[in-house]
């Protein structure tokens, strides 16, 4: 672990501004000193979601107005994903609440990156835009206070920082209800800094790019004349033409054979046996492509969709959508006050007993300005 961390057990109390929240690949449970709720666990789970209750902080908020498409748009680096129509959601007992039920959607075709978008396209990103994402941006007092009650004091200088989250393993198995014990809030924590200051991206430049919020990734987006794949879009391609099967590659287990995706082994979180070959983020292509030639679409890092989350979103479909693009506004019933974005696909720290994220119809949700060492995104164009 690399950098200054601040445990966000202690970052509580910030009132209606940006939050940030945690997708936690691994599935953990609700952080800080509020337990998970259960009464909707599915048998075999151990936790309802990855977000439940997790503590906030102050952020600066990121924005694309002054982001102009690039006029370099090309598919190169895309594949085709033919249109098609599918179910949606899990069609097993593995699902979360979220998953079900299953209902019928169409997709026209489009093109997606074949992998992750990485840190050598980002940095292509940021020197032709001079972009400054949001773990890079130091929150401004006078700013955040206008969006708070009268009268709320100032926090504390050590909370007004740019910072991000980053992975820190314990030294020993703890309790899975308590993310504290293995996630931090990392001053100088960023893209460029993904597991704090004294870290660095040379060498990397063919890794996912990480620790970029929703907004960094429409920000890119926009300037590579593409989107972010709606979660219909990204569920039909992870799918890869394969009927009700839980898994990209199909329905073999992820244990099984040779290693598919870059996914935790051992214990969770203490102990990583990487026996796959990674303890963390992978540079793409490390593992086989799925039918359609998409690369780590399971695990590695979880990756934004365009869509905001509602839990009760399936539920509402009473007939085939065409193209859907997800609710109109979020709500999350665990943090209604927190509007969240759906993430897709699973992380390098997801593990087959605790959570399995790395299923097809996983669903998870975090809110847009967040920025973690397990997140990045992909790209379609139309």
């Amino acid at each position: 672990m690399t950098g200054t961390g601040t445990n966000i057990n202690g970052v509580f109390g910030m009132g209606i501004v940006v939050t940030v929240m945690i997708a936690i690949a691994g599935c953990n449970q609700s952080g800080g000193k509020v337990a998970a709720r259960t009464d909707s666990i599915p048998k075999g789970d151990t936790v309802m979601s990855c977000t439940s209750n997790l503590p906030s902080r102050f952020a600066a908020t990121a924005s694309t107005d002054s982001i102009v498409a690039s006029g370099k748009s090309s598919y190169a680096g895309m594949v085709k994903i033919p249109g098609g129509d599918y179910q949606m959601g899990a069609a097993d007992k593995d699902g979360r609440p979220d998953e079900y039920p299953q209902h019928p959607v169409h997709v026209d075709g489009f093109y997606m990156d074949a992998t992750e978008v990485t840190n050598a396209q980002f940095m292509e990103f940021v020197k032709a835009t001079g972009y400054v994402t949001t773990a890079e941006r130091t929150p401004n007092w006078e700013e955040l206070k206008k969006q708070l009650p009268s009268g709320t004091p100032k926090p504390a200088d050590s909370l007004l920082v740019a910072a991000s989250l980053v992975f820190t393993p314990p030294a020993k198995p703890v309790a899975l209800n308590d993310v504290s014990q293995w996630w931090q809030w990392v001053k100088g924590a960023d893209w460029k800094h993904p597991e704090g200051p004294a870290s660095s991206i040379k060498g990397k430049e063919n890794y996912p790019v990480v620790q970029v919020s929703w907004d960094d990734a429409m920000a890119y987006a926009k300037w590579a004349g593409k989107q972010l794949p709606t979660e219909a879009e990204w569920e039909w391609a992870a799918r890869a033409g394969l009927t009700n099967q839980p898994f990209t590659w199909g329905s073999e287990a992820v244990e099984k054979g040779k290693p598919k995706a870059n996914i935790w082994q051992g214990h969770f979180p203490d102990h990583n046996t990487a026996t796959d070959g990674f303890a963390r983020v992978a540079p793409v292509k490390s593992f086989a492509p799925n039918a359609y030639g998409l690369y780590d679409i399971a695990g590695n890092v979880w990756e934004w969709c365009a869509d905001w989350y509602r839990s009760d979103y399936y539920t509402q479909a009473t007939k085939k959508a065409v193209n859907p693009p997800g609710p109109s506004v979020g709500y999350d019933p665990d943090e209604p006050t927190v509007p969240k974005r759906v993430v897709r696909g699973g992380s390098f720290l997801c593990h087959a007993s605790y959570c399995a994220s790395y299923r097809v119809s996983a669903r998870m949700k975090t809110s847009p300005d967040t920025g973690l060492e397990h997140t990045g995104f992909r790209c379609v164009k139309k």
